[in-house]
């Protein structure tokens, strides 16, 4: 089996964070995104990996590299414009071939995993096979009708009466059925090629099509407030470590990483807390649930469950929390010389200054 992500969404619900860099690189719990999209697909045993990738594929494939890092090839799949789940699979078609696949989106983080599904998928062979969830407003979402023993009934696109709660999450298994399916449907109202479509034509020429119900955390991270709950969740499960330097002054407890080149001066950090290779932290008081990337200076401030992007100054801030701070800001109070005007944080705010 393969495995199909999909990287080249413009982000749009992100911005101005998705002006200079993809979505699927935001980072949450000290990595991208995209990398605990990948851990997921390494989860399955899937070494073969194909990324579509859009306008930002440089930023996508030195993020990623080869594949060798984890484990797999990773191969590139450039598509011209985002015109549907559809239109991706016809896209990497040559990559695909005619084996089994799945299909992930690159902004989704899923835990524990879908091992189940694949495990479903394997055993019975379906023609395809989704993962859905019960969701409270399922008109937002492709949505699912199945029958008890899990077979799928129909699949609509954001219905405006739905008839079950089962939302389609942005997981999908496929045998080679589904490109018969693609080349079968024309584009929706809104122009594009509608998995959902592929999917429900599969359903009505009598192909087998099974759903998987998933009960685990899952979220799409489309927006600000989604990604600082994956932080949140994904900071949980920390391994401690310190590679860092750590003060007689300082005091950790709690999950907390210090990456290597970093130092901690007479600073409380209480985890889960990642703190970024070559960040220095001095005199401040680090709350759980926040992310501190690479080469930032927090001097003298307060922070708690926020991400906090590579490059980034905070100084003599304090009560930062809730927060989604860009590359390379520069936080401060009003009037300090670091930052020309005024810049006022409060919380739940989303903070960018410079690149």
């Amino acid at each position: 089996m393969k495995a199909l992500v999909l990287a080249g969404g413009s982000g749009t619900r992100l911005r101005p964070f998705t002006h200079s860099m993809p979505k699927q690189l935001v980072p949450v719990a000290g990595r991208p995104v995209l990398a605990h999209v990948l851990d997921l697909v390494g989860a399955l045993g899937v070494t073969e990996i194909g990324v579509v990738v859009g306008d930002k594929a440089a930023d996508i494939e030195a993020a990623v590299g080869d594949g060798s890092d984890i484990g797999a090839r990773v191969t590139y799949i450039p598509q011209e414009r985002p015109l549907g789940l559809a239109h991706a699979v016809r896209t990497a078609r040559p990559f695909l071939g005619d084996d089994d696949f799945v299909m992930l989106l690159g902004d989704n983080v899923l835990l524990p995993g879908v091992g189940g599904a694949a495990e479903d998928f394997r055993a019975r062979r379906a023609a395809a096979q989704v993962v859905v969830q019960k969701v409270a407003d399922p008109r937002h979402f492709g949505v699912a009708e199945i029958d008890a023993e899990g077979a799928v009934l129909a699949v609509v696109e954001k219905p405006r009466e739905p008839r079950g709660d089962l939302a389609l999450i942005g997981v999908y298994f496929f045998t080679p059925e589904i490109h018969r399916a693609v080349d079968a449907i024309r584009p929706s109202a809104r122009g594009e090629l509608e998995i959902t479509d592929a999917i429900q034509w599969l359903v009505a020429s009598g192909a087998p099509v099974r759903a998987t119900e998933y009960t685990g955390f899952w979220k799409d991270t489309g927006r600000p407030e989604d990604l600082l709950a994956c932080n949140r969740r994904l900071l949980e499960g920390l391994e401690p470590r310190v590679h860092g330097e750590v003060d007689a002054g300082s005091r950790l407890t709690g999950r907390v990483v210090v990456e290597r080149g970093a130092r901690v001066v007479r600073s409380r950090i209480e985890g889960p807390v990642v703190i970024g290779a070559g960040t220095v932290v001095e005199n401040c008081d680090i709350g759980p649930h926040t992310s501190i990337g690479a080469d930032c200076e927090l001097l003298a401030s307060a922070v708690a469950d926020s991400v906090i992007m590579e490059g980034t100054r905070v100084l003599r801030t304090r009560g930062l929390a809730g927060s989604l701070i860009g590359r390379s800001a520069v936080i401060a109070p009003p009037g300090s010389r670091e930052v020309p005007g005024e810049l006022l944080v409060g919380d739940h705010s989303l903070v960018v200054w410079g690149r």
